[in-house]
């Protein structure tokens, strides 16, 4: 039996909808279509945030630019590298995305456990070699596997890449990797499991005319102990807060090795010229000292730091320092002088 609606109850309806405390069919259709859904595959679950994977990027710019610099100076040509993508995929997919076979090392990453790998396009590979033979460096279409005397030159290149790894990584974790073994076949760099996940920076080579592509993969489980450190703001601290005490250290070992002048000043005296032109072997100058136990000045550069008594050593002669000017003045002033202008 149909429910029969009456004029009061229709009107109560229509009044509802056009306040909107009722949607009509329509608005119910239209936001379903608005509504976004993503899909999200468990077999491959995303592991990193887009912050960690913006930050993993910067720190891979860093170490690109290294890079850069290092091989054109080894290599004695120009060479370019960057940051193409950074990827999360499983361990599987990267392993059917390079050839077979290429170069692949296995990087150890103490102190974090487990370890990465690093894959060097082929092309690339024997460029580089042919480069450092004395050839010209020019592409070529070779695809084998590595000499005993290749493998020991491109270790030397890998040991050299890892320093600028190391480097990049500083803001972040003590990295100290260590070239572990190097492969040819895919199939024998089995880091993890085919399913775990890995971050892949892919980094596009060019030496000379010759391109190809560099990638760095790095398994999930290894990274993980340092991941709430992969943050655009961690990172950021970091470099201030390493920046400071880096720059410090450095600032230290180099005024290790700086000579400056230590002036003992016996005392001093205003004359005219014409009264040191007509100095002789003999003459006595009286100084501005009241006796001659009197405490000397003892500088550093043209700074008044110490007070110091003379005396002798042996056959040499010395000063023995008694005490530190309280006010250094000019230092002061100067200390001063950098605190405005920072």
């Amino acid at each position: 039996m149909t429910e029969v609606l009456s004029q009061d109850e229709i009107d109560q309806l229509l009044t509802a909808i056009s306040t909107g405390e009722i949607e009509s069919e329509g608005d119910v259709k239209k936001g379903a279509e608005t509504r976004k859904i993503k899909i999200y595959d468990f077999k491959r679950p995303d592991k990193f945030s887009k912050d960690q994977i913006r930050t993993l990027q910067m720190m891979h710019e860093t170490f690109a630019r290294l890079t850069t610099t290092s091989l054109s100076a080894q290599l004695r040509t120009i060479v370019h590298v960057h940051v193409a993508s950074v990827d999360q995929l499983t361990y599987e997919e990267f392993l059917r995305s390079i050839p077979n076979p290429t170069t692949l090392a296995v990087i150890n990453m103490d102190p974090l456990k487990g370890s990465s790998i690093l894959e060097i396009d082929p092309s690339i590979t024997f460029t580089v070699i042919d480069r450092l033979f004395g050839g010209p460096g020019e592409a070529s279409k070779i695809n084998r596997e590595l000499t005993d005397i290749e493998l020991s030159v491109v270790e030397g290149i890998i040991v050299r890449i890892l320093g600028n790894l190391r480097e990049a990584w500083s803001n972040v974790i003590d990295l100290r990797p260590r070239l572990g073994n190097i492969e040819t076949n895919p199939q024998f760099a089995q880091i993890v499991p085919p399913s775990d996940m890995v971050v892949l920076i892919t980094l596009e080579t060019k030496v000379g005319d010759v391109e190809g592509m560099t990638n760095f993969c790095i398994p999930y489980l290894t990274i993980e102990p340092i991941i709430s450190k992969l943050s655009a703001q961690y990172w950021y601290s970091s470099i201030r807060k390493g920046g400071t005490t880096e720059n410090l250290a450095i600032l230290k070992r180099r005024l290790d090795t700086v000579f400056i002048d230590l002036i003992a000043e016996l005392g001093s005296l205003e004359i005219s010229v014409k009264d040191v032109l007509n100095l002789q072997t003999g003459d006595i100058v009286k100084l501005e000292r009241n006796k001659v136990d009197d405490e000397m000045m003892l500088k550093i550069g043209n700074r008044q730091k110490f007070l110091a008594r003379p005396g002798v050593v042996g056959n040499h002669m010395s000063v023995q320092i008694t005490g530190r000017v309280e006010h250094d003045i000019e230092s002061e002033e100067m200390f001063k002088e950098v605190e405005g202008g920072e």
